[in-house]
């Protein structure tokens, strides 16, 4: 490899091996001496994320007292303690492109593609399928072009396992993607974990390549040892320390892959068949997901990304949250208040990912600020009180400093069944440089936001 002493170095340097290419995390050599912080890669470049889990909040467990948030934060929303500075909550928004069209019943469970996109989508189970364009989409091609990966696409749910079975007249895509590149093409959420890791690392290597070197128990990291090596003689000390923690993250999302390869595919004790290779535990499952998210935003292999939780109807069980009811049952909880209570610790334990996403971006420096300090993600579902599919009154969570344009510490209420979700999708957009008045089904941006 070569590089110039005494010289910044660029922000796109990778380090190549067999098969390999190792992007870099932010480090001080990047900045050029003697230039103006907002001139540098110390900037800090956006990022968002859009997660989506569907049927709702449990009712009287989720919206705080008062437009601040304060010491004592709701059940479901106790995870995000550590984050209530950079934490905004939405209540009152009426997602009324996830309410079927008048005179069709049960169809709000196939449309998890309204999401981002704030669109009713067409009713077909053919080819002609259409929803608009989503806002990660939007984003990605607004912030992702100078990244080598325009945007990431997570899935936790097989689409052909026993989750759900798309139904009502419409097309598995809406369930099966919350991420759409353009009207008719939904992109495929990623469940494989070692997939991941591959499209983040890899740099045209065979398949055989690569299947031999996890066969040989040999880390990507060995491919460029000595490179690696030549490298850190001429960074600072601080610099060589971020590089050997980077390295270690490296190393300990191979060795968690490694033990989610000798998955089975048998039906797991959550209620569901994942395939052989995927983590047979959801906690694990969404935890892997999450920290090669994390690489990938710290070595600036993209700067947008999305998860779909779960998918519509889904039986499965989360034993981490403290009860083993089924998701989608619980969330028929027939107004019964211990069964509401029961639901409320999925909700929470869901919550708790996105939190522990959170806050491993807010534990690792870029440029002039976190990763969390630089970025934006939007949490949110389809519903408001499930146990009767009403798509008013729904959860909205916003996480970030999105470059200093998000004042956290906040709750939003809005007038119930008024303010389209919409209008939360049109103001991230405007955080990002995209300008506009409107979005979908909306018509306008959430007043005081930003």
């Amino acid at each position: 490899m070569n590089f110039i002493t005494k010289k910044h170095i660029s922000r796109r340097t990778m380090l190549r091996g067999a098969g390999v290419a190792i992007a870099l995390p932010f480090l001080d050599s990047m900045m050029p001496a003697q230039t103006p912080i907002a001139r540098t890669a110390a900037a800090g470049k956006l990022r968002f994320t859009g997660i989506f889990v569907p049927h709702g909040m449990a009712p009287g467990y989720w919206i705080p007292d008062g437009p601040k948030l304060g010491d004592k934060l709701p059940t479901i929303l106790e995870p995000l303690a550590p984050l209530k500075n950079q934490t905004v909550v939405l209540s009152g928004l009426w997602a009324k492109s996830a309410e079927p069209p008048p005179g069709v019943t049960g169809a709000d469970h196939w449309v998890a593609a309204a999401f981002m996109a704030a669109d009713k989508p067409r009713k077909t189970t053919g080819a002609d399928i259409d929803v608009d364009t989503t806002i990660d989409q939007l984003i990605a091609q607004k912030i992702g072009q100078e990244s080598l990966l325009p945007s990431l696409q997570l899935g936790l749910e097989d689409p052909g396992a026993n989750s759900s079975n798309c139904g009502e007249g419409y097309s598995c895509a809406y369930t099966n993607s919350i991420s759409w590149s353009t009207p008719s093409q939904p992109l495929p959420m990623e469940l494989n974990p070692q997939v991941v890791f591959e499209r983040l690392f890899g740099d045209g290597g065979s398949k055989e390549e690569r299947a031999a070197r996890r066969e040989q128990d040999r880390s990507i990291l060995d491919s460029v040892t000595k490179s690696l090596a030549r490298f850190k003689q001429d960074v600072s000390p601080e610099d060589r320390r971020r590089l050997d923690e980077y390295a270690e993250s490296v190393r300990e999302i191979e060795r968690r892959l490694a033990i989610a390869k000798k998955a089975s595919g048998d039906i797991t004790t959550e209620g569901v068949r994942v395939p052989a290779g995927v983590p047979e535990s959801f906690d694990e499952h969404v935890k892997l997901h999450s920290d090669l998210n994390v690489l990938a935003f710290q070595a600036d292999i993209t700067r947008v990304s999305t998860y779909l939780y779960a998918r519509d109807l889904t039986s499965r069980n989360y034993p981490v949250s403290g009860t083993n009811t089924g998701f989608h049952g619980g969330s028929h909880h027939a107004e019964n208040p211990d069964r509401i209570k029961d639901y409320s610790l999925i909700n929470k334990y869901h919550v708790s990912c996105m939190s522990y996403l959170a806050q491993k971006m807010a534990k690792i420096q870029d440029g002039d600020g976190t990763l969390l300090d630089h970025s934006l993600i939007l949490y949110g579902t389809n519903m408001g009180n499930s146990n009767q599919h009403l798509h008013f009154d729904v959860p909205h969570i916003l996480v970030g400093g999105a470059g200093g344009q998000l004042k956290g510490g906040r709750h939003l209420p809005q007038p119930t069944k008024t303010v389209s979700t919409a209008n939360v999708l049109a103001s991230i957009l405007n955080i990002y440089g995209i300008p506009v008045e409107k979005f979908g089904d909306g018509d306008g941006v959430i007043k005081g936001l930003v």
